[in-house]
């Protein structure tokens, strides 16, 4: 058999999770090659994402390798991934997930977020993480900080702010643990869809038997679960990474329970419910709650998200 060539983004962290995958692999008796790819996401760094369009900006030159049979899988952070995939494509496998908070990383020791007295300016790219500290934090400034993670440290040390807001999977996988000040709660800081896993996308052309090889190799059912509830939430509510919504499932014994909602850009209005029930009806467990949060209001937050996006 053919090495499985697998298709990632060049950053360390994106090396790291596609090396993750091949291993998987190779714990299976199978052979890859690891092909990096550059994106748009990657060579736009002075523009904030929700300018570049949301959509496909760290999967779309993948896909084209995909489709042109240059790769077999493409490996993504399951958070990166919009919400709808273009015709062709489907992801197939989710690996088992990292702790999924939201993190304040620093070099310096003194980070004290609660406290009004004393001024913070955090560095982050994501209007989900900047409209909900408006909301719960809102003496706190923010600035956009953008690149990978070793480029947004450099940033950080430089000046450009005091902390950085992240993901704890991409900071524990990359070894800065030590520099992790604070992990933030899961009831403020519910996570976007699919943070802390890794997911693996095929085109329709993948050989049916490799495909099944592949997620006999590298998908976690339970992860896997949690994040097609949170996926099908987070397509209802139509929402890229411009778009301030967030959605966390978990997962135990047989039952999935879903919380998620949106904020308003200013952080004013924050929509929350949550919704429970058997894990194989994930997908329409997904659709449900998207629709009470829409009905409470978030279809009124999310045109006038749109409406300032498009300015």
């Amino acid at each position: 058999m053919q090495p499985i060539k697998i298709g990632t983004r060049g950053s360390k962290l994106a090396l790291y999770q596609a090396y993750h995958i091949a291993d998987l692999l190779k714990e299976k008796g199978l052979q890859t090659e690891i092909v990096t790819i550059e994106t748009k996401g990657d060579k736009i760094l002075d523009v904030s994402i929700s300018k570049i369009g949301s959509k496909g900006v760290f999967t779309e030159e993948l896909e084209d390798q995909l489709a042109s049979g240059e790769v077999d899988i493409a490996v993504h952070s399951a958070k990166d991934m919009p919400s709808s995939l273009p015709e062709g494509f489907e992801l197939i496998s989710f690996t088992e997930r990292e702790k999924v908070n939201d993190i304040i990383l620093s070099h310096k020791t003194d980070i004290d977020y609660k406290n009004p007295e004393k001024p913070l300016l955090l560095g982050t790219s994501s209007t989900r993480r900047v409209a909900t500290l408006k909301h719960f934090y809102p003496h706190i400034q923010t600035v956009e900080v953008r690149g990978n993670l070793q480029t947004r440290i450099k940033k950080m040390e430089s000046g450009v702010c005091d902390a950085l807001l992240l993901a704890y999977a991409g900071a524990h996988r990359m070894g800065y643990d030590d520099m992790i000040r604070h992990e933030l709660s899961l009831d403020e800081f519910t996570p976007a869809v699919g943070q802390g896993s890794i997911a693996v996308e095929a085109s329709h052309r993948l050989d049916s038997d490799l495909k099944k090889l592949i997620i006999a190799a590298t998908h976690h059912q339970e992860t896997g679960y949690r994040l097609v509830a949170e996926r099908s939430y987070l397509k209802v509510l139509e929402g890229g990474c411009s778009i301030p919504v967030f959605c966390l499932a978990n997962y135990q014994n047989g039952t999935i329970s879903l919380n998620g909602g949106i904020v308003s850009l200013d952080g004013q209005e924050r929509i929350q419910h949550s919704i429970s029930g058997a894990a194989e009806k994930a997908e329409e467990l997904g659709k449900m709650l998207a629709e009470k949060v829409i009905q409470s209001g978030g279809d009124r937050i999310l045109a006038e998200i749109k409406r300032n996006l498009n300015k």
